[in-house]
């Protein structure tokens, strides 16, 4: 298409985004585009992970089991909303999973074999009072833990976070009211 001074323009509904063809690339098999996505969205999916778990090596396995999980169902992905949001829920979802089966699995958050989120993964370092913050999150009871950071860090409604808990919106209000509460009493010390 040539416009009035002669310019070639691209016509805007068959420009796609790079993630758009990264997408349609890896629903049709090319592990290659899957690997960029995956290389664009690692750092992000670790970190859900990680403040979930509470646990560098349950992190690492959440995420390779995210990216699995993406991989295999890439078919049905719907593309009503980003290949973030969607990656993000599935990392929500499988940890959230996890945690649920594995009854066992009591987060310590030994602040000695703590991993930096993104040590494994390229994200930048912290400073001083970021670690304080991580440090009084992991402390917290997994139950205000969880709650704390589906509403505060990844923005889930009440409601929501009942549903992905089995908990009451009402008891999801007061775990973030006492996680909210113990964690200024950590950060005043």
């Amino acid at each position: 298409m040539q416009n009035t001074r002669g310019d070639i323009e691209q016509d805007p509904v068959h420009t796609l985004s790079p993630e758009v063809e990264l997408l349609t690339r890896a629903s049709n098999g090319d592990t290659d585009a899957f690997k960029s996505l995956y290389d664009q969205y690692v750092g992000k999916v670790y970190g859900i992970c990680l403040r979930l778990t509470n646990d560098v090596h349950h992190a690492n396995d959440m995420t390779q089991e995210t990216f699995i999980r993406a991989w295999t169902k890439l078919a049905s992905f719907r593309r009503e909303s980003g290949f973030g949001t969607w990656i993000h829920r599935i990392a929500v979802n499988t940890t959230l999973s996890f945690i649920r089966s594995n009854k066992k699995h009591r987060p310590q958050g030994d602040a000695d074999t703590f991993e930096k989120p993104g040590s494994a993964y390229g994200a930048a370092s912290w400073d001083d009072r970021g670690i304080d913050l991580e440090q009084a999150i992991r402390k917290l009871p997994e139950r205000m833990r969880l709650v704390f950071i589906l509403h505060d860090v990844e923005g889930y409604k009440h409601h929501e976070i009942g549903e992905m808990l089995d908990i009451a919106s009402g008891t999801s209000k007061a775990h973030l009211h006492h996680a909210r509460k113990n964690l200024i009493t950590y950060l005043n010390r």
